[in-house]
């Protein structure tokens, strides 16, 4: 059974240098907090605690003072800001470029919409920590949507701008945008008042021809990504699409005998935020299991 780890799966730039830098202030002190997981994969999380890392919640960050927290590459509201100034904490900001220049882009459209009565809308998914970054740009008065149903809670009779979480899947969002000016014509409204923004990382986007590509070489895909990621789900889609025959696990325990019967090829891929160690071991752990499947 010959096994391959694409070689263009693994983290994005955000991820790596947000990675990168926690390791560099632990390298100098013992202990490091930070704002949420850094990264949406539970093994890497528990790989930095094992080296000081301290994952905390807005809660408890409001009880810190005089220490160091880093801001993950999803990046922050702009009160985080303003209470580590209140509370003396240095901030490492590991924020990913993409995600402050989106922060910049949602902000002046916000302040220009509201001279013209518009609304912000964002394509992505409640909750997640890029998505309560750019609505707090907004005053968080931006519209979440991540299905139709949710398109209800816009007036189509006025202006719309539309960005979309960077993480999020391009087929949906062009779905959503095809959508939504639908409704606005049946709504009387004019599409010259809807400004729709492609705002999808394109070190994102541009894996999912490359991963649907790789799914076709292979008889059985695993993908690897936590669970908690949006980018996995959004990557996993496009292979399982391509090849029913594709396996979601977080780590090697999950891995199931039963996947590679008559397999003579398996690919091993993974989300921006799947660190490289971890489809090895699953590598290694699938070449364990190929010396007893018939």
């Amino acid at each position: 059974m010959n096994v391959t780890i694409d070689k263009n799966s693994g983290y994005c730039f955000g991820v790596e240098f947000a990675i990168q830098m926690a390791e560099d202030e632990l390298a100098q002190d013992e202990t490091l907090y930070c704002l949420g997981d850094i990264v949406h994969n539970r093994m890497e999380v528990e790989r930095l605690h094992g080296k000081g890392l301290r994952i905390i919640d807005r809660e408890q960050l409001e009880n810190l003072h005089d220490c160091k927290v880093l801001i993950r590459a999803h990046g922050e509201p702009p009160e985080t800001y303003q209470l580590a100034l209140r509370n003396n904490i240095e901030l490492i900001d590991a924020s990913c470029p993409v995600v402050l220049k989106l922060q910049n882009r949602v902000k002046h459209a916000f302040d220009a919409s509201q001279r013209q009565n518009g609304q912000i809308v964002i394509y992505g998914q409640p909750g997640h920590a890029e998505v309560a970054g750019l609505t707090g740009q907004t005053g968080n008065r931006a519209i979440i949507i991540m299905t139709e149903a949710d398109l209800d809670q816009v007036d189509f009779a006025r202006p719309v701008t539309l960005f979309s979480q960077t993480t999020k899947s391009t087929a949906g969002f062009y779905h959503m945008k095809a959508v939504m000016e639908e409704r606005i014509q049946a709504a009387g409204g004019s599409l010259e008042s809807f400004d729709a923004n492609d705002s999808i990382c394109r070190q994102v986007s541009n894996r999912e021809p490359a991963l649907a590509k790789f799914a076709v070489e292979h008889d059985v895909i695993v993908f690897v990504s936590g669970r908690k990621s949006s980018n996995g789900k959004a990557l996993f889609s496009v292979v399982n699409k391509t090849n029913p025959r594709s396996y979601f696990v977080e780590n090697e325990q999950e891995l199931d005998e039963a996947w590679f019967h008559d397999a003579q090829s398996v690919g091993i891929c993974g989300a921006t935020s799947t660190p490289m160690w971890l489809m090895q071991r699953v590598k290694e752990r699938i070449e364990e299991v190929a010396e007893h499947v018939v």
